[in-house]
């Protein structure tokens, strides 16, 4: 992945997350499933998000994608959970069974060009500074 630049910054946040439907529940699936991905795609390119990888499952999304840094991992999740429930809520009223669409917990990890060793021995190098 190459950094992305503007005015002051250069950067590269990346971030993988995982939610789930309340209960576990596996409704993720056909016209459903179809929605939700166009849906959580629709609201990264409004926010200028870039998805690198969705993944919808029955019982769980996950999604890897480029954010801005003043974007946190909570802010991502909060917006994708909120137009998707809404909305699919509204279309399929089998969702409407469950009390909420999603749970309120979710995972949330960074990733990024570099691993954790390269980075320690960055900074272990800058030390001697």
């Amino acid at each position: 992945m190459e950094y992305q630049r503007d005015e002051h910054r250069i950067h590269l946040i990346v971030y993988h997350l995982i939610w789930c439907p309340k209960r576990r529940k596996p409704v993720l699936t056909g016209d459903i499933a179809r929605d939700c991905r166009a849906l959580i795609r629709s609201k990264c390119e409004e926010k200028g998000w870039h998805i690198l990888e969705p993944a919808i499952n029955p019982d769980h999304i996950r999604l890897f994608v480029r954010v801005w840094p003043g974007n946190s991992a909570a802010e991502v999740v909060r917006q994708c959970k909120g137009l998707t429930s809404r909305i699919l809520r509204q279309r399929y009223p089998v969702l409407r069974k469950l009390p909420s669409l999603w749970t309120r917990s979710y995972f949330a990890s960074t990733a990024g060009d570099v691993s954790e060793e390269t980075i320690r021995k960055y900074i272990a190098a800058q030390k001697g500074l």
